[in-house]
């Protein structure tokens, strides 16, 4: 069988996927990508102490020392090499888009950046560096692979709760021969009672959530941090233009957000748009949220490109439901979304991407 390269985060997911590659014969050489944002000592080795169970329990991001640590245990249970490699510099650029998003009045995604800049971008370069045709992943996507010659395509996962194919879309096509998504072919059960019988400790650790540099998910407290200097205070209007209140930062904000507005209304108000230029939060009914079009930039195919309008399905966030809608292309590598029923709540800075039945099609960057 082949080299692969697996990104192993110390969860369960990729620590089972490491086991299914070794099963199937693959040489499989694990790889912890070190993101240098926590303040972290070097890897421990087995034998030193570990966090107890109840902080680990508490603890919701990853990329940890102790998430080495536990990623190192695996390895050396299953017996495959593992290193751990700094990949602070990218990562770092990863976190400026993050924060730029937020100033700029967008929400972003940096996971999807992640993937596409990161875990499919520098693991390639690194796999191509120790001679590995494949790299693999803890994702729960699937890889549908055709006769040979053909490009393969990126499709769903069976477990429709933990799926992950949306953040998947920036892959570039061309590198999907090579990725291997081994868990996507399971339900998260299964993963878990996996790692049970064989034995791993991470069997019952609890998933990272969200953003992985965000422990604590406060968005606009680590935006704040990272640019004290900046200011984005400003008015909170209704879409009459009335002034109604103050905000302390557009940061703290998104599209179709209610709660924590910091403005009593006599009936719910939501966040129709962020006008980064005045610093203004716009709120408004929930029919205001209501949008029948959008504009997806940087767009990234994994068919070959469509010539003319494309039925297909619609995501616009990573929890929301794929929507019936219409796909224009447009000039500049963008293409236009026509919803068949109005969708709430399209926030600029998320990806829109387009789906026919469980593959992906592609997707974009909502303008």
């Amino acid at each position: 069988m082949s080299r692969v390269v697996l990104a192993m985060s110390g969860g369960v997911d990729s620590s089972v996927a490491a086991w299914l590659l070794r099963e199937q014969g693959h040489e499989v050489i694990g790889l912890f990508m070190r993101h240098g944002i926590q303040a972290a000592s070097p890897c421990p080795r087995l034998g030193e102490r570990e966090l107890d169970t109840g902080s680990r329990r508490r603890r919701r991001g990853c990329c940890t020392a102790a998430d080495a640590a536990d990623a190192r245990r695996v390895a050396e249970t299953l017996g495959i090499p593992f290193y751990a490699v700094n990949f602070e510099e990218a990562f770092g650029r990863i976190v400026d888009y993050f924060v730029g998003e937020y100033l700029a009045g967008r929400t972003p995604n940096p996971c999807i950046v992640c993937n596409t800049q990161l875990k499919f971008g520098k693991l390639f370069d690194y796999a191509d560096s120790v001679g590995a045709r494949f790299v693999a992943t803890g994702h729960y996507a699937r890889i549908a692979r055709g006769p040979a010659g053909s490009t393969p395509s990126l499709l769903r996962g069976v477990d429709s709760a933990k799926d992950q194919s949306y953040v998947l879309f920036g892959v570039r096509r061309a590198l999907l021969d090579r990725l291997c998504l081994p868990v996507g072919e399971y339900s998260k059960t299964e993963i878990r009672r996996m790692a049970a019988e064989l034995g791993l400790r991470v069997a019952e650790k609890p998933d990272s959530q969200e953003i992985c540099f965000v422990p604590d998910q406060d968005h606009a407290r680590f935006v704040r941090a990272a640019r004290p200097d900046t200011d984005t205070s400003g008015e909170i209007v209704t879409t009459e233009g009335e002034v109604v209140g103050r905000h302390s930062g557009l940061e703290q904000f998104t599209v179709g957000q209610r709660k924590g507005l910091g403005v009593a209304f006599g009936e719910r108000r939501y966040v129709v748009r962020l006008e980064a230029e005045t610093r203004r939060v716009v709120v408004g009914r929930f029919e205001e949220l209501a949008r029948r079009e959008l504009v997806a930039a940087n767009v990234n195919w994994l068919i070959d490109p469509p010539k003319a309008p494309l039925a297909c399905h619609v995501k616009i966030r990573y929890r929301s439901p794929a929507r019936e809608a219409t796909v224009e292309p447009l000039e500049g590598n963008r293409f236009r979304v026509r919803f068949e029923e109005p969708c709430h709540g399209v926030a600029p800075g998320q990806a829109a991407v387009c789906y026919a039945g469980d593959r992906v099609l592609g997707g974009g960057w909502i303008e």
